[in-house]
């Protein structure tokens, strides 16, 4: 049986998200880099016309705000942060072939164009609209710079798009006691003329681009619930002040963030190919093109990146991505990532105490094709580094090398036994490529972890330790500890998509061209190697404190002042009368099932116990509780609240939390409460 030969060439543009140009890079982020960067590297060692690109985003009203806080412009900030994202991604061996940023000339250009294109096909709307206005600050509000309290279940200290109490969604506007996060006003509705762009125009040909094999299944589904509610005019327009491209003609006017930052994913390979003459533009993202695009992207942007994005490409006359892939968040111990947790980890404070490629190698072992979060754990990471990289990998090379070196001359021998065991390795290559393109790399690391423990056992039941002493075993000893090396180069081979720094230091080591998919198959023999160096270390237990005790140090700390300041009352609801109360029914509940909501970063999706009835109920205390802390607990629900259809499902009921800005509590009754009981 031989090994299948690669496919024709393809030609294939990668991007991945574009990080935000107002913060570091932390772990969160890297997980969606380090899937598009294995993946990216992969086709390239199959021999295929790969590119990567990526780009910081830079507008907006944060990125505005933040520079004014510092004392600098947006230009100056958006600089400091693309070198310090650039070092990042360097550090972590993510290889774009272009880190670019959308605050460039390529996507100003860009832009405008695709706006024309659709003012041409009457695909923009202009409507006056109400919005909150700072009148201290001078500027329109964006959502989540207006709080106040819940116009649904009155909990104070509320955004202005969403309540992470009840998971009620509202229109600013409809906030009770309204503050501006800025400056602590009270905002005034004021008018302005905004620009929206006509998506359900495009309603029909969304169907039919969702349903195709554009999207993972999960993102199907997310999608048909907003087919089902219907879309909405998007508005791509923001009012001055505002750091961005000022809209053709309409001074004053800015493009929306959303509209140029994806376009951005263009100018970035425009930009690279003005550069690279070897690829042409047009190539790529004509509407004819064959060529194959594929967005990497976090679940939390799906809407923009399935509907808005598609939409505005097809209405400017662009070519569609092939794909989106999305992936899920990480969490940290089963914890959601939180600076007050302790749990919120930047690339850089890994960097200063692990190894980069330790990481890449943990996230690979997690990830696969679905959109599931994957939880860092820091006991299962330096278990899977030193059992599988040090003690499984690198240990066969340490083991051959030394007899190869010693006893050999560095040189490996003319012919190789067990060559069965050689053809073994290089034809797991097929399924192995397989499963990477498939992005399915947590069993692509299963296999080639079970070759690796093949390799050793080998090794162990050869035993040159001992057939080294006889010199009539001389031989056979040599033939074993070549084919050990051989069988290590091609498990690395295997590797080296996800750890590639490594892969180049064992080139060296093995005095060896680049490995490719292909030369895997070619076998080393008679072949010169150099002395072999400790390729990796074992983790300690310190490295380990080292990076949690960076993310401790980082938690917010409570500042003391010599007169405490006073904090203002949260101000109570209008008063209600007996007979009003007397219509709520609370009754005890037992929590018999919790579990995060694929799409929202608030809700968790909780099944409770009434004593007669089980019921479901969304609640929005995601940042307060861990699924698995809720199981078993009594709480008090509202218990004839209405059905309220969400785009997640049916919430049938609410749970009464408590909460202030430290947090939020389940309300919890005494011991001898049992569900069903009614609060009186």
């Amino acid at each position: 049986m031989q090994a299948q030969p690669m496919d024709k060439q393809r030609n294939i543009l990668v991007t991945a998200a574009l990080p935000y140009a107002n913060g570091s890079i932390h772990l969160g982020h890297l997980v969606g880099y380090i899937q598009a960067d294995i993946w990216t590297r992969f086709q390239k060692m199959r021999g295929h016309q790969c590119t990567f690109v990526c780009g910081d985003d830079s507008h907006g009203t944060p990125i505005m705000i933040k520079a004014e806080q510092l004392g600098i412009t947006p230009e100056e900030m958006i600089l400091q942060v693309h070198q310090e994202h650039h070092a990042d991604f360097n550090d972590f061996a993510v290889s774009f072939d272009n880190f670019y940023t959308t605050h460039s000339p390529e996507n100003q250009a860009l832009a405008e164009q695709v706006y024309r294109a659709l003012i041409e096909r009457d695909d923009i709307a202009v409507r006056t609209i109400k919005q909150f206005f700072d009148p201290q600050k001078q500027m329109f509000l964006p959502d989540r710079y207006v709080k106040g309290v819940c116009p649904r279940c009155k909990t104070a200290d509320q955004y202005g798009d969403s309540c992470e109490a009840c998971g009620a969604t509202y229109a600013p506007t409809e906030l009770i006691n309204p503050t501006s996060t800025l400056s602590g006003a009270t905002p005034v509705e004021k008018e302005s003329e905004h620009f929206f762009f006509k998506l359900p125009k495009y309603e029909e040909a969304l169907k039919r681009w969702t349903q195709s094999d554009h999207l993972q299944p999960q993102v199907k589904n997310k999608l048909d619930e907003w087919f089902e509610t219907g879309l909405k005019e998007w508005d791509i327009s923001r009012d001055a002040p505002y750091f961005g491209f000022q809209i053709p003609g309409n001074p004053g006017k800015f493009f929306y963030v959303w509209l140029d930052a994806p376009i951005g994913y263009i100018a970035s390979f425009k930009n690279y190919c003005e550069r690279n003459k070897q690829l042409r533009f047009e190539d790529y993202w004509n509407k004819d093109s064959e060529a194959e695009l594929y967005h990497f992207i976090g679940k939390d942007i799906i809407y923009f990146h399935a509907l808005f994005w598609p939409a505005m490409l097809q209405g400017a006359d662009f070519r569609t991505p092939t794909a989106i892939f999305a992936n899920g968040f990480l969490t940290i111990g089963g914890h959601k990532m939180s600076k007050s947790r302790g749990t919120f980890i930047t690339a850089r404070q890994y960097l200063e105490h692990l190894h980069p490629e330790y990481l890449r190698y943990y996230f690979a072992a997690k990830l696969n094709s679905h959109i599931e979060d994957i939880d860092l754990n820091f006991d299962d990471f330096l278990q899977r580094i030193n059992s599988d990289l040090v003690g499984k990998v690198v240990n066969i090379a340490s083991r051959c090398s030394r007899f190869i070196n010693k006893n050999f001359a560095n040189k490996l021998s003319v012919s190789l036994p067990e060559n069965h065991l050689f053809e073994q390795f290089t034809l797991a290559g097929n399924s192995i490529a397989a499963l990477f393109e498939a992005r399915e790399f947590n069993q692509a690391i299963r296999e080639i972890m079970a070759l690796a423990d093949k390799a050793n056992q080998y090794i162990d039941q050869e035993k040159p330790w001992q057939s080294i002493k006889d010199p009539e075993q001389q031989l056979h000893t040599h033939e074993v500890c070549s084919l050990g090396i051989n069988l290590f180069r091609i498990l690395m081979t295997y590797l080296k998509p996800i750890l590639p720094n490594l892969a180049m230091d064992i080139e060296a080591f093995l005095n060896i061209a680049p490995m490719t998919w292909e030369n895997r198959l070619q076998p080393l023999q008679s072949h010169s190697i150099k002395p072999f160096k400790p390729l990796l270390q074992r983790i300690t237990e310190a490295q380990i404190n080292g990076v949690k005790q960076l993310a401790e140090q980082a938690k917010p700390q409570a500042t003391s002042t010599t007169s405490p300041k006073k904090t203002k009352p949260e101000t109570l609801a209008e008063t209600i009368q007996i007979d009003d109360f007397s219509k709520v029914d609370l009754r005890i509940a037992k929590i018999l099932s919790a579990e995060h909501v694929e799409g929202a970063d608030k809700l968790l999706k909780i099944q409770v116990d009434l004593g007669t009835e089980t019921r479901q109920i969304f609640a929005g205390i995601k940042s307060a509780y861990e699924p698995e802390q809720l199981v078993g607990k009594l709480t008090v629900v509202v218990a004839n609240l209405a059905p309220r259809k969400m785009r997640f499902g049916m919430s049938e009921g609410m749970i009464l939390c408590a909460g202030d800005n430290s947090g939020l509590w389940i309300v919890s009754p005494d011991s001898g409460a049992k569900p069903g009981m009614q609060v009186k």
